[in-house]
């Protein structure tokens, strides 16, 4: 059922069956507040945000690239979609999924997933810090007035509570996160955070307790999603409008589910998968569009709560998107009585166990600046966004490679014995060492021959070819010759291309390393 590399599914045993279809009970019953919430944030109904989560969770989970994936309406992409619904219109925003879908699709398909391996570990370390984070303050939403919120501007817009009505709602926190501490230590027969919903939930029904509960975010009753063309002006203009939400959402969607995708595999032990996971979000964002959700992507707290409850194959996954849908088409009554108490403490667990909390150490032993890269992309998450923080997190980690390797530049010299002079060249020739490269010779003093060899060394773009094309005319322009060794092949076809005129030695190695191309006098006359 999955060609991931490296996982083998485990053979479905009865005892394998229970434990796949609680997680994924356990997930759903998380799922509701949080599709509702984010429903609000990006200004639609709360039944878009639920048909998002089932339909892009049991799509994702069906062809995903990893068992055990959760995927769903979330946070990051609905603070994109706030502004265009409120512009343009909910059906704007179905069309601009459906592009959404088709972008991931095409991503995948050109297997661009695969450059989620640039991503460093400081910045992994920083987004799942960050992320961290931003669950943990998505919750404290909840410890306000509920029944204020309005579309566009989220939950929990009233007062905090206080006195017995807060104590209450912590009391009832901190009694969900010791059951699903201590449950482990006696019985994995039910997974701890679904007994943590369960037990809490009988006590606020059994004693009337009047704590905030999931009916009073929104009603979530509903039918099932119904096929539903975008009703939006098949025109130019409209492409202009939602193209460039369709590029953010893609890209925001893209890196929260491949680094997802590599979180999860390493909690399970799986490889590959990434060009797999492009397509299934393409695929779930693409028909969700057309049946009026709002997109998403996968879901790290929910993922985390479905791995750590003991979901490891697709029938989590598959099982949390039906129980959803149940709970929409037939159980609303019963789970608008969940205080929402007992899912603050799963979530609030969810945060103690994905907050990477070995980041100190690793921060002690680490270099000064993959501690400031962690930090970064922690704080740039929690203040800006995922995507943002991972982009930031990357291109300064990139800035401080190329800066080290730019000076790591050098040569060695040393004089033939027939009056030449040898420059070996150590180090990387790319855009960042081009100008410390023209500085390590002396024109002015050399001999009359000047051979410059990259045995040590690599011509890696088209600056370090310009930096060589112009060391050979200052050589040229004071009458002396210059020699070229130990270049590959491609290098001295691309030094051709530039109007070197080099010439192959018969002693060239089989694996295309070139020797001694030598710069024919009289080419740059002219000038240049």
């Amino acid at each position: 059922m999955s060609n991931v590399t490296g996982f083998n599914p485990p053979k479905m045993t009865p005892a394998i069956w229970k434990t796949e279809l609680l997680s994924g009970l356990t997930v759903a019953l998380a799922l509701v507040p949080e599709a509702v919430a984010f429903a609000f944030v990006a200004g639609v109904h709360p039944l878009v945000g639920l048909y998002a989560a089932f339909m892009v969770g049991l799509i994702t989970a069906l062809i995903g690239g990893r068992p055990g994936m959760i995927s769903g309406a979330t946070g990051a992409l609905a603070v994109v979609m706030v502004a265009l619904v409120a512009e343009h219109g909910v059906e704007y925003l179905f069309a601009t999924v459906v592009l959404m879908g088709i972008l991931q699709i095409l991503a995948g398909i050109f297997r661009l997933g695969r450059f989620i391996r640039l991503v460093p570990h400081a910045v992994m370390l920083g987004f799942v810090n960050g992320l961290a984070i931003v669950i943990f303050l998505a919750q404290l939403g909840q410890f306000k007035v509920q029944g204020t919120a309005e579309p566009g501007h989220g939950l929990g817009g009233g007062e905090w509570l206080s006195g017995a009505p807060l104590y209450t709602m912590l009391g009832l926190v901190v009694l969900t996160m010791a059951i699903i501490w201590l449950l482990p230590k006696v019985t994995n027969v039910i997974p701890a955070p679904l007994a943590g919903i369960v037990v809490v939930a009988l006590i606020v029904i059994g004693l009337n307790l009047d704590v905030p509960r999931v009916g009073d975010m929104a009603e979530i009753a509903g039918g099932l999603p119904a096929f539903h063309i975008p009703m939006v002006p098949l025109n130019w203009a409209t492409f202009e409008i939602i193209l460039p939400y369709a590029l953010i959402l893609a890209a925001i969607g893209l890196i929260e589910s491949l680094l997802t995708l590599n979180l999860v595999g390493q909690m399970t032990d799986q490889r590959g998968g990434a060009s797999q996971e492009c397509i299934a979000q393409g695929v779930a964002n693409t028909v969700t569009g057309f049946f009026g959700g709002m997109g998403g992507c996968a879901m790290i707290g929910q993922s985390m709560i479905n791995v750590k409850s003991g979901g490891r194959t697709r029938i989590a996954g598959i099982a949390a998107a039906l129980f959803l849908l149940s709970f929409i088409l037939f159980a609303s009554p019963l789970i608008e009585q969940i205080p929402l108490a007992a899912l603050v403490g799963v979530m609030f667990m969810v945060v103690i166990g994905t907050f990477a909390w070995n980041t100190f150490r690793i921060m002690r032993v680490s270099t000064k600046f993959a501690s400031f890269v962690t930090i970064l992309v922690t704080v740039v998450t929690v203040m800006e966004d995922l995507a943002i923080a991972v982009v930031v997190g990357v291109i300064v980690s990139a800035l401080q490679y190329a800066w080290v390797n730019a000076s790591r530049i050098s040569a060695k010299a040393y004089t033939t014995p027939e009056g030449g002079k040898v420059y070996q060249v150590q180090g990387p020739l790319f855009f960042g060492s081009a100008a410390g490269f023209g500085e390590l010779f002396d024109v002015k003093n050399d001999p009359a021959l000047v051979i410059v060899d990259f045995a040590d060394s690599r011509v890696a773009d088209q600056s370090a070819l310009n930096a060589i094309e112009e060391l050979a005319t200052k050589y040229h322009e004071v009458d002396k010759e210059i020699e070229l060794r130990h270049l590959s092949a491609d290098c001295r076809g691309l030094l051709e291309q530039t109007g070197l005129i080099v010439t192959e030695s018969d002693d060239d190695p089989d694996y295309q390393l070139a020797a001694n191309y030598k710069v024919q006098t009289g080419l740059f006359a002219g000038g240049h």
